[in-house]
């Protein structure tokens, strides 16, 4: 399992055990509106309002928060925020990308260099670590959604590139331009899915041991620690000992 997929699974009960859901609200609300401006309003014209919505909707936001931060960018209220990439080693030279959303470039660059130096690790130009990922759509199902050969069938009908089926899921994979399309098709014969949004999917993955894996954790955890951060990725993989004593 990729080293960023661990994370979120840690982070995902972290999160509701530190009682830190104002914050996730506040940048699911953050990706809603700079999606709802970039694009129409609506969720069925606007494939990222609509991958911002669901992920809203997967971390339980009350609906009048959903549609607030929709109706904020209709009226042409609230900040002009900017999207920055970042891209950097992490210890052991894990390499991490870093998406934001920020109304001020220099605070935001600062926080960021200073978390990587902190961990041990160094910001990198732009494009530096990129290479090693790809930028891609994954659309995500539920087990029990549809068998592996009918979901297989109907993603790459639909023009997906990819499809991983295990017991805890399906994960379908789209290019950036086919994503709004393929999520579409699949919403119509199977519903709508548990997940749908952009990233950036590590081409392969690099094992470090419980010693490193921590402080790539800590470093991940004290970047999502800031507003401005809306997502991290990085190519590692640790081990499940790890994860369960970092999860407990």
């Amino acid at each position: 399992m990729a080293g960023h997929s661990q994370f979120k699974n840690i982070m995902h009960r972290k999160g509701r055990k530190d009682a830190v859901r104002s914050k996730v609200f506040g940048k699911l609300a953050r990706e809603i509106t700079v999606a709802a401006k970039l694009g129409l309003p609506d969720p069925d014209m606007n494939p990222r309002l609509r991958a911002a919505v669901l992920a809203a909707r997967a971390e339980n936001m009350p609906k009048d928060n959903i549609d607030r931060a929709i109706k904020k960018a209709s009226g042409g209220e609230g900040e002009n925020y900017e999207e920055i990439r970042y891209e950097g080693y992490g210890p052991a030279g894990v390499a991490v990308i870093v998406e934001v959303l920020t109304d001020n470039r220099n605070r935001t660059a600062g926080e960021v260099r200073a978390t990587f130096t902190k961990s041990g690790g160094n910001l990198a130009e732009t494009g530096a670590v990129a290479f090693m990922f790809d930028h891609v759509g994954v659309i995500e199902y539920d087990a029990k959604a549809a068998s592996a050969d009918a979901m297989f069938e109907a993603a790459l009908e639909a023009g997906a590139d990819d499809v991983v089926s295990n017991e805890s899921g399906h994960e379908i994979y789209a290019a950036p331009d086919k994503f709004g399309s393929v999520a579409k098709a699949l919403e119509q014969k199977f519903g709508e899915p548990r997940k749908a949004s952009l990233v950036w999917r590590p081409q392969n993955t690099v094992a470090v041991d419980d010693e490193q894996g921590e402080k790539v954790l800590k470093l991940i955890e004290s970047l999502n620690d800031s507003d401005d951060v809306q997502n991290v990725y990085a190519n590692f993989e640790v081990s499940d000992a790890l994860v369960e004593r970092m999860s407990a």
